[in-house]
């Protein structure tokens, strides 16, 4: 070979050399770049993205802020404070429209996709460039999910890429289904109501699983702009909106051209209230105040998200409200009482009605269970329950004269004494004499006792002046100790809490139903009765009678009129009634007989409407004259005077 030939052959050689090294510099330094840039981007996308929760359960309390919801007797909403949230509703429970909707509006491939539709999400970039505004936005159901459970509602690049990447990595870690029922059950939908079944109630005052087709397409059209287009305050838009879903609806061939028709001719027209007789939830304030506090007492270490059950009926309630509001409204200038309370309880200890002020939105203190006042005479049942279970009966007798005991005289309400009297005139005319010297005669420590076991549960200073209601009580326990009275001497706490769970509804504590115990011998606490219904028909209490209707109770007014008292019951409620003001000053003297004892009777007249007329368990008095008694009295005082010598006799 010539040298010239060799010489090219081997110039050829290096070049190739050059080039491939040039190209393999070329394509490393390719590589190093494209390795810098996707860890720049990489850092840039993902270096505050958060990461999926290792448990996908902990979705379902993501972002989740404080929200009780409280729930009557019978499960129905009757006030939510916070966002609004309802139990979780499940796929399978909800009719095939209702689900389709969010599907025809928001991702109508979603059983197709991983995640990310990039068909639409290169739909959405061109009908924005051509709009040249956002006016789609591509999302997928699973990354509207994970931008609002994890991430910040921020609109750029970099927060969609985030979206992506962790709409991939969700739809690895659990089932499509879970994915549709976390966005139905956690989207916001308006009027603080986030999730299917919340705003189902909210606007529709029924459950998700009950939505018409119009009504299905009106919530599946508000995620797009939740505040924008709340039915509530801009149905006409709303409406227009729903318009859109059902059209989407036909053009996925969820429903027919004559559904579509007819949803968009009769559209959906949502509640203004969850009804329109329902009472305004403020009339619940001080039943929630006091529901909360049992909650935490409960459950130290609650979720944030609760929903209460109560045994509070709402007619009831609301009747409680009324009587208070219109007699207060009325009387309450003219007679300087300022407040009033009340509390009815069921047969079962359950709380029925609660209302601890005049105005909830002027003061939040619940003076049916934060208030401790001298229930005066009303305390009397008490002494006397303790009389007659020591061996003392009704037609036992006692001079109603000044007294002392152990240098304390206590004085008669109008200062008038009459004489020789049997315990149930002292009762029946709340004679403060005869229930001193009782209370002397079996000893305070046996009130004391007796009070406990009926249910006071505040201190009771074993003096003697207990016997005249000086101790301070609240009205719950008060009224729970009548009620104990009406149920024979059995005591059935009373209870407000039947049951409490989380949003998703979990169960966090179950009212247990226990019976009653007994604390009071029958015998002891029907004679007590008797007393009680004499008061009413005859004594100081005749302003709560009810007709044909029997009822029992008693008043109590406590020094210069501070708190007036009436506490009874019926064969079916037992309620209470305080009347006075917050800083203790008189009132124009106001007694348990008045005020307190029309309150009463205008609110359990509310309550037994439409219950029959039905016997209390104790028989009633029996209609006696004053001669008639003065002679029982008589023979009663010489039997208890020959028992009395008898006794001495060795």
């Amino acid at each position: 070979m010539p040298p010239f030939r060799a010489d090219l052959m081997q110039h050829d050689a290096d070049r190739d050399n050059r080039r491939a090294w040039i190209i393999t510099g070329a394509v490393a330094a390719s590589i190093i770049l494209i390795g810098v840039l996707t860890g720049l981007f990489w850092r840039w996308a993902f270096h505050d993205l958060p990461a999926l929760p290792d448990d996908p359960a902990d979705l379902w309390s993501a972002r989740r802020e404080a929200s009780v919801t409280l729930l009557d007797r019978n499960g129905e909403i009757i006030d939510i404070r916070g966002p609004r949230y309802a139990p979780p509703v499940r796929a399978d429970e909800l009719p095939p429209h209702v689900i389709q909707a969010f599907l025809a509006i928001e991702d109508r491939r979603f059983f197709r996709h991983h995640g990310v539709d990039f068909r639409a999400t290169a739909r959405a970039v061109l009908a924005n460039m051509r709009a040249g505004g956002s006016v789609q936005g591509g999302s997928t159901i699973t990354m509207q999910l994970v931008k609002n459970l994890l991430l910040t509602p921020e609109r750029s690049i970099r927060r969609k890429v985030q979206e992506m990447r962790l709409a991939w990595a969700l739809e690895r870690q659990i089932p499509k289904t879970e994915i549709l029922e976390l966005y139905l059950n956690r989207i916001y939908l308006g009027a603080g109501a986030y999730g299917l079944e919340a705003a189902a109630r909210r606007y529709f005052d029924k459950p998700a699983s009950e939505l018409t087709l119009a009504e299905a397409a009106l919530i599946a059209g508000l995620p797009q702009a939740p505040s924008r287009l709340d039915p509530l305050r801009n149905l006409p838009d709303a409406r227009d909106r729903a318009t859109e879903v059902l059209f989407a609806m036909e053009a996925a061939g969820f429903i027919t051209e004559s559904q579509r028709h007819a949803a968009v001719l009769e559209p959906a027209t949502p509640v203004r209230t969850i009804a329109e007789d329902a009472p305004s939830p403020e009339i619940f304030g001080y039943t929630f105040d006091y529901a909360l506090q049992l909650a935490n007492d409960l459950l130290p270490d609650a979720p944030t998200d609760l929903v209460i059950r109560t045994t509070i009926d709402p007619a009831l309630q609301a009747g409680a409200h009324n009587a208070i509001h219109d007699l207060l409204a009325a009387e309450g200038e003219a007679e300087r009482a300022g407040q009033a309370a009340l509390v009815a309880l069921d047969s079962d200890g359950s709380v029925r009605a609660m209302v601890g002020g005049r105005d909830y939105g002027d003061s939040q203190f619940n003076r049916a269970v934060q208030a401790r006042r001298q229930p005066g005479s009303a305390f009397k049942p008490i002494v006397f329950a303790a009389a007659i279970e020591a061996g003392l009966s009704p037609f036992t007798t006692y001079m109603d004269e000044p007294i002392d005991i152990d240098g304390w005289s206590p004085r008669n309400f109008g200062g008038t004494y009459r004489g020789r009297v049997t315990m149930r005139e002292a009762l029946r005319r709340s004679i403060n004499t005869v229930a001193a010297q009782i209370a002397a005669e079996i000893g305070i420590e046996a009130v004391v006792d007796m009070g406990r076991r009926l249910g006071i549960e505040s201190e009771l200073p074993p003096l003697p002046a207990l016997s005249l209601g000086t101790a301070e009580v609240n009205l719950l326990e008060l009224t729970g100790a009548y009620s104990t009275i009406a149920h024979d001497g059995e005591r059935r706490r009373p209870f407000l809490i039947t049951g409490i769970t989380d949003t998703r509804g979990h169960t966090l504590y179950e009212h247990e139903a226990r019976p009653g115990v007994r604390e009071v011998d029958p015998d002891v606490a029907q004679t007590v009765s008797t007393l009680l219904q004499d008061v009413v028909q005859n004594g100081t209490g005749q302003a709560a009678r009810m007709g044909n209707r029997p009822v029992a109770g008693k008043t109590g007014t406590s020094q210069s009129y501070r708190d007036a008292w009436f506490v009874g019951f019926s064969a079916d409620y037992t309620a209470g009634v305080w009347v006075g003001n917050d800083d203790d000053t008189p009132t124009a003297d106001v007694t348990g007989g008045s005020l307190p004892a029309r309150i009463w009777q205008r609110f359990m007249t509310v309550a037994h409407e439409d219950l029959p007329v039905r016997p209390l368990s104790a028989p009633a008095p029996r209609d006696r004259t004053e001669r008639e008694e003065r002679q029982i009295a008589y023979y009663s005082s010489l039997s208890r005077a020959f028992a009395a010598e008898a006794s001495r006799i060795p």
